[in-house]
């Protein structure tokens, strides 16, 4: 039988801490005391412990797991569920056993029971923001005195005083969710850590998820095929090909941890997924009933917060964690209110509306807050709509954009075929526990940290862009902005095009018919993402956009490289159903994939003719797609522009051929009577997208969808595994390769440290992306991952992508800074993924200036802008630099994820005092750095001022961004993996 790493009896917790290493103890005691109220015994309980209650539930109330694709562990799950049985009785005692209380059915007895929050009598909770009443649920519940105590539960109550103190809480999540990009790595992870248990002496199989995880493998489908009848399969067919080791080590995965369920490639984008069938709003394990929430490996995990579910990303390794039991520690977030008024104009959609909010949120700062959605606009908005806004929460800096379970939100379950039973249990307990909002009834008024408000009927439709998601621009203002941008000097928002060019005309030949591009062309169109691809409304509106250039006589031009990546077969459905998906495919936008696609950059190549004239007459190519992220670089090496749109933009862009253009005065094309066709002619109403959407979209396309994907595919069935539960690595591997993290790993943490006289191995600006620190595109051919590769006979047709190999720590080091339109300060204006090797003068890749650094045993540190780490929520960000050798990063400010990532992997975030910035301090990156932070953790604190000083003589003060007492545990052992290993191996 597989134990998991579970929290023991209370006898055996209490018995264990006499165990743990003296660092540990001093970490958590001697802090305790001096700089919060938590006694020193529940703290140090609950940074290293595991509590009996981790192992609820493997699936929701009737929630049926996929039997195919569990009957590998199906055998051991009756054992484990009389193992957490047994664990269960000898559990710590819930401090809130008092409120337990029975939920009733209409029809006689009771679905369950439930911490009632009622039961508290307690006024502080009325006012609660919803958002934070699911965290306060989870406390209670999980309430033992060790991992969480009754001190957190008050923290939580008292969340109007205690959240503008940033306040520390403990939190675990009801599951975790990943994709096959950051999901392999952590595989990788599991499986090397299962290796480290076992050389350390230990139980390996104790490395195993204590919550339900759910990986869906839908990030490395790329647009290879496209404008084709046969595009979904030829491109499945040359996914398997490239990723069949890949496929096999997540399928292996599957078979060797218990409680993880993989959901094989073809079967849809893993937000929508999540949003149709893995959410399940309300979970009843063994008739306990509490709230669903989720942290995933991917930023727009926040989706699901549109279905009133607490959702957001986290890095990999910090869901490593949580998967095996760890409490998440965060501090205890401040709640923007969002109200929301009126009603969207006719032909706005959502994503002009989600663009909008983008830039009022950026605006306004919601770095590291919940905002939640309330107000009478909330019932005009369609639950797709609300996940629209929720999805694109990193992109204006939220941890989440929560919307409420109300009415729409139960409708929505009914459509996407939850039974009546479950709906109503979710409905019940959300009323009897104060989460429900009824728009019909008067509404209690809620304290919010800080309020904004936005009267639907002023969005505009609009676009965003060229090069970052919150600079948002009108369809009004496009051909004035997108002139702008061709004037202004080289940045987000300009190109630098001299005057004199910017009419140039690039003619050439597009098999055998004459072709040309301009500065601002079209090459590519794409209806991807999780963004939009789950919003029927504007999935159909594309679709009738498509159907009216087609009845007027427009037609893309066939050079324009145009696809189509549903989030699920549901749309498929509905596309046919309504009769409208040929007018897609006379438009060139086939089905080209299910998963995520151009949005990630995975939009395959453009043609050799088109990127010749591109590249040889310099030309300012577009792209247009309906994603959420258009940072530089990501969407195609070629594409400088990209503008974020809605499906039914992107459709308009690819018939006009270009974004320089004005939609109100300037005609897309000429019909087939002659006569020039302009915007307004091809643009669906508001009612007629409705009415399409009212008879297309069916709850039995959804039931069939989903019953057909846990049956797998032929190409996933065929896939053959061994049954080890130790992993075989195969050192010749280019995919999956183990990992140096425990290489030499004892009991004893190495403790806290600083950095002395540490090089500066680069010098950046303002918003480095992950995309920037750790490329998830096309490999270079002329870049080190690509000498790697060749080196070990990969012909350059089968390198793939940097996301696809994230399961290979040698390639991933090779690829970090390796983005092309990496902008480093220490090579004054130069362009491109190299550096200066300070000591000699030279100029190499960063790579290989990394190596040199450590060859000599010398650290480096990187100095930044603000937003360092924006994107994507990368555990590649932190892990490349950790394995080049980064001892620290010295940033005006960090996006969230990033920033714990760092501290994760035992890097030291530091940021600079407000006003300062490595300029301002005159530093140019070539001096040598030392960093004063104590070698006795004892003697550190969150947020503590560091001394940085140089070998030049300057000296200036950053804060430690080390946020809570457990990212400083995290940083005494080397980061978050080793420290788990070790409290695994205590206990």
């Amino acid at each position: 039988m597989y134990i998991t790493a579970s929290s023991l009896s209370s006898s055996l917790l209490r018995a264990s801490r006499a165990h743990f290493s003296s660092s540990l103890s001093r970490v958590s005691l001697s802090r305790a005391i001096s700089s919060n109220p938590l006694s020193s015994s529940s703290l140090a309980c609950r940074s290293l412990r595991f509590s009996s209650s981790a192992f609820r539930s493997l699936r929701s109330v009737n929630f049926r797991p996929p039997v195919s694709l569990r009957a590998q562990i199906g055998a051991a799950v009756p054992v484990v569920e009389q193992f957490q049985r047994r664990i269960a009785t000898m559990a710590p005692e819930n401090a809130f056993k008092g409120i337990l209380t029975g939920l009733p059915k209409a029809s006689g007895g009771e679905f369950g029971k439930y911490y009632s929050l009622p039961a508290l009598n307690d006024p502080r909770i009325d006012k609660l923001p919803y958002s934070i009443r699911i965290l306060l649920e989870s406390a209670i519940r999980n309430c033992d005195n060790f991992q969480v105590t009754k001190e957190d539960v008050e923290k939580i109550i008292d969340w109007e005083n205690t959240s503008p103190k940033q306040v520390e809480i403990p939190f675990k999540p009801a599951r975790v969710i990943l994709q096959d990009f950051t999901g392999v790595p952590a595989v990788v992870d599991l499986a090397c850590m299962r290796d480290a248990m076992n050389k350390l002496g230990s139980d390996s199989n104790k490395i195993n998820p204590l919550v339900p995880v759910d990986l869906v493998v839908d990030h490395s489908v790329q647009v290879d095929v496209a404008r084709s009848e046969n595009a979904v399969q030829a491109n499945m067919e040359l996914e398997f090909q490239r990723n069949k080791e890949r496929f096999a080590f997540l399928k292996w995965g599957s078979t060797a941890f218990h409680n993880m369920l993989v959901v094989p490639p073809g079967s849809g984008i893993v937000h929508q997924v999540n949003l149709e069938y893995l959410g399940r709003v309300v979970f009843n394990t063994d008739g306990l009933l509490y709230p669903d929430s989720v942290v995933g490996t991917d930023s727009h995990t926040t989706m699901i917060d549109g279905l009133g579910v607490a959702g957001w990303g986290v890095g990999g390794i910090e869901a490593e964690a949580a998967m095996l039991g760890q409490p998440m520690s965060m501090v205890l977030p401040g709640v923007v209110g969002f109200k929301l008024t009126g009603k969207l104009r006719n032909g706005v959609t959502a994503t002009d509306l989600v663009l909008t909010v983008t830039q009022m949120l950026r605006k306004h700062g919601v770095v590291g807050k919940f905002v939640e959605f309330y107000g009478d606009g909330m019932a005009e908005l369609s639950l797709a709509d609300r996940a629209t806004i929720a999805n694109m929460s990193p992109e204006y800096g939220a941890t989440m954009g929560f919307f409420p379970v109300d009415r729409v939100t139960l409708q929505y379950l009914k459509l996407t075929g939850r039974s009546d039973e479950t709906v109503a249990l979710i409905e019940a307990y959300l009323r009897a526990n104060k989460m429900f909002v009824d728009h019909n009834e008067p509404q209690q008024e809620r304290a919010y940290s800080s309020y904004l408000e936005l009267d639907l009927v002023n969005v505009e439709p609009c676009v965003s862009g060229p090069k970052r998601p919150h600079d948002r621009v009108t369809l009004k203002e496009m051909k004035v902005d997108w002139h702008s941008c061709l004037d202004n000097k080289v940045g987000f928002k300009g190109f630098a095009v001299p005057k004199e060019a910017q009419d140039k005309v690039a003619k050439f030949s597009f098999h055998g018919q004459p072709a040309e591009l301009k500065h601002g062309s079209v090459v590519i169109a794409a209806i991807t993402s999780c963004t939009n691809t789950s919003n029927p409304s504007v999935m159909l509106g594309a679709a009738l956009v498509a159907k009216k250039a087609c009845e007027l006589g427009l037609e893309v031009k066939p050079w324009i490289k145009t696809s189509l990546a549903p989030g699920s077969g549901v749309v498929t459905k509905y596309l046919l159903q309504s009769g409208l998906q040929k007018y897609l495919n006379q438009q060139g936008f086939h089905i080209v994939g299910y998963g995520c696609t151009t949005c990630i950059g995975n939009s395959g190549e453009i043609d050799e003719s088109v990127a010749s004239a591109i590249t040889e007459n310099d030309i300012v190519a577009a792209a247009v797609l309906s994603g959420n992220r258009n940072f530089e670089g990501r969407v195609h090496p070629l594409t400088r522009a990209n503008y974020l749109a809605s499906p039914p933009l992107v459709v308009a862009y690819a018939l006009a051929g270009t974004v320089d253009i004005d939609f109100e005065k300037e005609p897309i094309g000429t019909g087939k009577d002659g006569k020039s066709v302009y915007f307004k002619d091809i643009w669906p109403s508001t009612e007629e997208i409705a009415e399409v959407v009212q008879s297309s979209v069916l709850p039995n396309m959804f039931k069939s969808t989903y019953e057909a994907i846990t049956k797998g595919n032929s190409m996933w069935n065929d896939l053959s595994v061994p049954a080890n539960t130790l992993y075989s690595w195969d050192a010749k591997s280019t995919y999956i390769h183990e990992p140096p993290y425990f290489k030499n790993m004892t009991m004893d943490p190495p403790g806290a440290h600083g950095v002395k006289d540490a090089y500066c191995l680069l010098n950046f600006g303002d918003s480095i992306t992950t995309d920037h620190i750790s490329p998830a595109g096309s490999i270079h051919k002329d870049s080190p991952a690509a000498k790697y590769l060749l080196e070990r006979g990969v012909d350059r047709k089968d390198f793939n992508s940097y996301g696809s190999r994230r399961g290979n720590d040698e390639v991933m080091a090779r690829g970090t800074f390796a983005n092309i339109r990496l902008v480093n300060k220490l090579l004054n204006g130069e362009v491109g993924p190299k550096t200066i090797h300070v000591p000699t003068g030279e100029k190499l890749s960063v790579f290989d200036a990394a190596m040199k650094y450590k060859t000599a045993n010398q650290g480096t540190i990187i100095l930044a802008g603000a937003e360092y780490g924006s994107g994507s929520s990368r555990d590649w960000a932190a892990k490349g630099p950790m394995l080049l050798g980064v001892k620290a990063v010295i940033a005006k400010s960090f996006e969230r994820i990033h920033r714990s990532n760092l501290v994760g992997m035992g890097i030291i975030p530091l940021c600079f005092k407000p006003g300062e910035d490595a300029d301002t301090l005159g530093l140019t990156g070539h001096e040598r750095y030392t960093i004063d932070l104590p070698s006795n953790i004892d003697e550190i604190r969150p947020g503590q001022d560091i001394t940085v000083t140089t070998n030049t003589g300057k000296s200036f003060i950053c804060t430690a961004r080390f946020d809570t007492e457990v990212e400083l545990a995290y940083f005494n052992h080397g980061g978050i993996l080793p420290y788990v290993i070790r409290n695994l191996i205590k206990q």
